[in-house]
């Protein structure tokens, strides 16, 4: 597939390597060509668009396709007293509007429904009950949905706000996803679907607080995108108190910034000279 620039660059630091080009494909370490399968975790609803809204239009560019998981109602974003009980209906609503508005197709935008600012008792996966509010194949919970719906969408790569969040639900959003990527690729619940084939790329974006280590790919876009993204953003009317991360978004001008998860798992074998050199030093003392 051949693209014209448009005025699009991205560069990816790869260690000690600069990686640029007018492609995620040209910088990408682990493309997958016509394979590639975006999923975009928002913990609340405006949050994947401010973080990755311009990568969103990016991805479609190359024929990606784009996957949207918003895991909480927003039952607690009112700002009125009217809209106490009409605006997780309300933010819904908005939701679609948003992503749709960017490109994403309706089906692809998935409405988890976890209660706002509740996440906390909604750790890990237990048999449902009927109090819970969200329930897959019997069972509720954080790592049930995300294991369901990671074995369903079947993602090449996955993008969720930073760890180094502010926001509770961002962090538990972060920590839940994270084990759910090995249940979905392991032989686990199989109630919830095929295991993947494996663990998908993860990546994080920024909304409230800064990464907690420096970013691996910026991208930068003509205005147009912004403008696009700066619309859909607007989507949300009911979302009064995000007016300071709209301006910091506007003020930024059209670039986004991403970094790149590595997962290093533990092998004894790799402290083993740590150790046999520390006791040849006891010999010398």
């Amino acid at each position: 597939m051949e693209l014209k620039d448009e005025g699009i660059e991205f560069v990816r630091l790869v260690g000690t390597e600069r990686r640029t080009g007018s492609t995620l494909a040209e910088v990408s370490k682990h493309w997958q060509g016509g394979k590639e399968r975006f999923l975009f975790v928002s913990p609340h609803d405006d949050d994947a668009v401010l973080g990755c809204g311009l990568l969103m239009q990016l991805a479609q560019r190359e024929k990606v396709p784009v996957y949207i998981a918003v895991v909480t109602d927003g039952s607690q974003g009112y700002c009125t007293e009217e809209e106490k009980n009409t605006i997780a209906e309300t933010r819904r609503q908005e939701t679609f509007e948003c992503y749709e508005s960017l490109g994403v197709p309706r089906q692809n935008i998935i409405w988890m429904a976890f209660p706002d600012c509740r996440l906390g008792s909604l750790r890990g996966r237990r048999r449902s009950t009927p109090q819970d509010l969200v329930e897959m194949r019997g069972f509720s919970g954080l790592q049930n949905s995300f294991t369901f719906y990671l074995r369903k969408i079947r993602p090449t790569q996955c993008f969720l706000p930073t760890s180094n969040d502010l926001h509770p639900d961002h962090r538990i959003v972060y920590e839940e996803f994270l084990i759910s990527l090995f249940h979905a690729a392991g032989d686990i619940w199989p109630e919830l679907g095929d295991p993947l084939a494996g663990v998908p790329h993860v990546n994080t974006y920024a909304v409230y607080c800064d990464f907690w280590g420096p970013p691996t790919l910026r991208m930068r876009t003509p205005m147009s995108y912004l403008e696009k993204k700066l619309e859909a953003i607007g989507k949300f009317e009911s979302q009064k108190q995000i007016a300071s991360l709209v301006a910091n978004v506007r003020d930024a001008g059209a670039e986004e910034y991403i970094r790149s998860i590595e997962f290093t798992l533990y092998h004894p074998a790799r402290y083993r000279i740590l150790f046999d050199e520390a006791r040849g030093l006891d010999r010398m003392h």
